[in-house]
């Protein structure tokens, strides 16, 4: 073909194309052009440990040691010759086999539960193999949190895999990290009772744990976003019904679906205990004499013979059940959030005036009424009603009921609860009066 009409064909210059013909060679000719910055190479690499890495520094130095070059033309330099760049490390990738491994981890997350904004913990696991997802949010995340997390995540999954990865959270390491990681005691007798192992990755290695590093930006941008909750449990009922959603969704990343995998990997996951513990934390308290247990500033009510005496507090995922012994157990529902509200049982508090922790009555007040029991609403009246203190009045009635006949006090005293008059002072004049009247009446008028 001419000329022309190759440049027509590969939409190049017909330039490109002699020069090409000329060189009558198909290989590249190499570019042989010298660097501006080459001649300070060595004054490079002695200004960079001194400017601490920083080549704009660099770069003002050399100008005012007379180099003439851009910014731009000594980072090209760098790149290119290796100077002060951390040499690149082709990311590896993970193969797991069905029932191998699970991974675990949590992230705070900003959710609105009953119209309030709380910073919560998202607690996460994946089958490494099917890639089946579970996840919840919880207000704190403690070691309680976690085996609960965890317990309910083995029963989603319907098995366990042989170990658990985790990120070197102090919530599971009791020291080490990595290979040489120890769990907690606790955990540890938790992890053997579900029949597997934590083990920890290095620190910095996050592409160790990917498979469950990675739904945290999409739970964070598709399950959360734009959803409000009544309640923690309604959360994560929710975020439960999510799951199974994503879960049978194709994934183009593995190209399957995690529910299929799963079904293939549901025979090598090791089978759960016959019989699930339920997890608790264990708490003793005092009962106040108000008739409440104090736990995580909340406060539970307990009958009133509870009160200064010591009981055990057991405190599970929903409920919190407060023992005095093996008969007598108080359950409520818990509060999963440190509100400082009272939880209070109808059975705990009778009504007014009829519960058993009765003030006891004045001594005046006992003998009063066992001398005139209709007296018995008057005085009530007048503990609340009089104007001097409670004692004062009812030794003033009780010297009253003494000294009178019983006939004209117990006349002035109904006569006085009648129009309402609670003070004692005239209502000794109005017995004196019935009285006087009285001696009169029964006086001889021949005498």
């Amino acid at each position: 073909m001419g000329k022309r009409e190759i440049a027509r064909l590969l939409k190049v210059s017909r330039q490109s194309v002699r020069q090409v013909l000329r060189a009558n060679s198909s290989a590249v000719p190499k570019i042989e052009r010298a660097e501006k910055a080459t001649p300070f190479r060595q004054q490079i690499l002695e200004l960079l440990p001194r400017c601490k890495g920083n080549l704009v520094r660099v770069h003002e130095e050399l100008l005012s040691a007379g180099a003439v070059f851009s910014y731009q033309a000594l980072t090209a330099f760098c790149r290119r010759e290796g100077i002060g760049q951390t040499p690149v490390v082709p990311a590896g990738r993970y193969e797991f086999a069905p029932g191998e491994e699970t991974q675990h981890d949590t992230s705070p997350h900003e959710v609105i539960v009953g119209a309030r904004k709380f910073k919560a913990q998202t607690a996460s696991a994946t089958l490494c193999y099917s890639r089946i997802l579970f996840f919840q949010l919880l207000p704190t995340f403690q070691r309680f949190d976690c085996k609960v997390f965890l317990t309910d995540a083995v029963r989603y999954m319907n098995g366990t895999t042989a170990r658990v990865m985790i990120d070197n959270t102090h919530v599971v390491v009791l020291r080490g990290s990595g290979r040489t990681m120890e769990p907690v005691p606790e955990m540890a007798a938790f992890a053997e009772r579900l029949g597997f192992r934590f083990v920890a990755h290095e620190i910095g290695d996050a592409n160790r744990s990917a498979r469950v590093e990675r739904p945290f930006h999409f739970i964070e941008n598709n399950f959360l976003a734009g959803r409000t909750f009544a309640d923690w449990q309604d959360l994560n009922n929710q975020a439960r019904q999510w799951c199974d959603r994503v879960n049978a969704t194709y994934k183009k990343h593995i190209r399957a679906v995690p529910r299929e995998l799963y079904a293939v990997e549901h025979p090598l996951l090791k089978p759960l205990p016959a019989w699930l513990l339920e997890v608790y934390r264990l708490h003793l308290r005092i009962v106040d004499v108000e008739g409440y247990v104090s736990l995580h500033t909340n406060r539970y009510s307990v009958p009133p013979s509870f009160i200064g005496r010591q009981v055990e507090v057991r405190e599970t995922r929903d409920h919190v059940e407060i023992e005095l012994d093996a008969r007598h157990i108080v359950r409520h529902r818990r509060i999963a959030t440190p509100d400082q509200v009272r939880v209070t049982l109808p059975e705990h508090r009778p009504p007014r005036g009829q519960g058993p922790c009765q003030r006891d009555r004045h001594p005046e007040e006992t003998t009063l009424l066992a001398a005139a029991p209709e007296l018995a609403s008057y005085v009530e009246t007048l503990k609340r009603r009089g104007r001097k203190a409670i004692t004062l009045l009812l030794r003033q009635l009780l010297r009253m009921l003494r000294d009178y006949p019983r006939e004209a006090f117990l006349g002035a005293i109904e006569e006085a609860g009648r129009y309402g008059l609670y003070d004692l002072d005239r209502v000794e004049r109005m017995i004196l009066r019935r009285v006087t009247r009285e001696y009169f009446r029964l006086e001889d008028p021949d005498d």
